[in-house]
């Protein structure tokens, strides 16, 4: 059977972006066949090659970088040089689309903003990533993940009624902003394809982190602005009744997300006029009774019971059990990709296309790997 060509194939992407929310953007335009060049400072690069979560490098760079930028390109420019910024004049003629999530008014300064590249390419897609918008009180400050979670809401949503605000322990505003820039820049492409224009895509971490609440922050707008209250027991939602919640066992640690309050009665021994209290009113209480009775046997035999009653319930694992229950490589998530002597494990994309996941092997590139493309150029699609 023939390969088919992926999505995105042909696809010319510049990527002025650094970190993660704009490069996490590119990474998906990558996976799916496009081809990405990251415009990195002379010298230094992306301030994430060496901004690191542990102490294991990887080729001398972090494993953040690695994580973020596989299956891309590098360019080393000097934005001061005249003769860099006209190479990236000629880059962004041939370019498709152009990525950035600089503070709002830096690409301008830089000369690379979207109506200064609009003018060098009427058809060029152009996505922005900020922290806080374009306007208003916020837009010069630092739009990073945690101060965007804290700001969002979400941070104080998090957790039980006794906890202080929790954060959510991966950068959630960064990854979400990316996929949503990532989702525009797809649908401006459409347009374009039909229609014959380019266009500008933005996004920021507060209007993702916004969208990620929606189900609560609606239930919210219209309940008279009635703030819910985080359980104080085994939490896991402001909003939901019991028995959704976190609980240990003997062994470990389960999930219940829904289920009978009297099947689970019967399955547990919890008592039955716990099993009988208002699931809302009374959610700490009957909560309460279940992290008793859960914590007397192992999780697998709580599993086994849960299941058979159509409980919808989990274990709560770590990275460890999960890659150990084969799931991963059932799924196909797992890759390794190499650059030089450079190899490493990382995940794929979570997207199959004609049944197939696309695969990419060449891991982050070295700085300024591409700096050719500063004198050949992509070519002009300005057409």
């Amino acid at each position: 059977m023939t390969s088919l060509p992926l999505p995105l194939e042909g696809l010319r992407v510049l990527d002025f972006s650094q970190f993660l929310a704009g490069p996490y953007a590119a990474l998906k335009l990558a996976d799916m066949g496009a081809e990405v060049v990251k415009v990195e400072r002379v010298g230094t690069g992306d301030l994430s090659r060496h901004l690191y979560l542990t102490d294991t490098r990887i080729g001398g760079e972090s494993t953040i970088f690695h994580a973020i930028n596989r299956n891309k390109r590098s360019v080393a420019v000097d934005m001061k040089s005249d003769a860099d910024r006209a190479a990236l004049h000629e880059l962004v003629q041939g370019a498709d689309v152009v990525l950035q999530n600089f503070r709002p008014g830096v690409m301008d300064r830089l000369g690379f903003g979207y109506e200064a590249v609009r003018a060098i390419n009427p058809k060029v897609i152009y996505g922005s990533v900020t922290g806080y918008g374009t306007e208003g009180p916020w837009v010069d400050l630092p739009g990073q993940d945690l101060l965007a979670q804290a700001r969002s809401g979400m941070m104080w949503l998090t957790g039980g009624a006794g906890d202080g605000p929790v954060a959510v322990g991966l950068p959630i505003g960064d990854v979400l902003a990316g996929a949503a820039l990532a989702h525009g820049v797809l649908a401006l492409l459409f347009r374009r394809e039909r229609h014959g224009i380019g266009g500008l895509v933005e996004t920021s971490l507060m209007e993702v982190l916004a969208d990620l609440q929606f189900e609560l922050l609606t239930t919210w707008l219209n309940d008279g602005g009635r703030m819910p209250q985080r359980s104080a027991q085994n939490p896991a939602h402001a909003y939901l009744a019991a028995p959704y919640g976190i609980y240990a066992t003997a062994d470990g640690h389960l999930a219940i997300a829904m289920g009978k309050l009297d099947i689970l009665a019967t399955i547990t021994g919890l008592d039955a006029a716990t099993a009988a209290l208002d699931p809302f009113a009374e959610r700490d209480r009957i909560k309460a009774g279940l992290a008793t009775a859960l914590a007397q046997k192992p999780t697998e035999a709580w599993m086994d019971a849960f299941i058979a009653a159509d409980i919808w319930a989990a274990p709560v694992l770590d990275w460890r059990q999960l890659v150990a229950t084969g799931m991963m490589e059932t799924l196909d998530m797992l890759q390794e990709v190499t650059r030089g002597d450079v190899r490493l494990r990382t995940t794929r994309l979570p997207i199959k296309f004609d049944g197939t996941r696309p695969a990419a092997h060449r891991a982050a590139p070295s700085l300024g790997e591409a700096n050719d493309l500063l004198t050949k150029g992509w070519g002009n699609r300005n057409g």
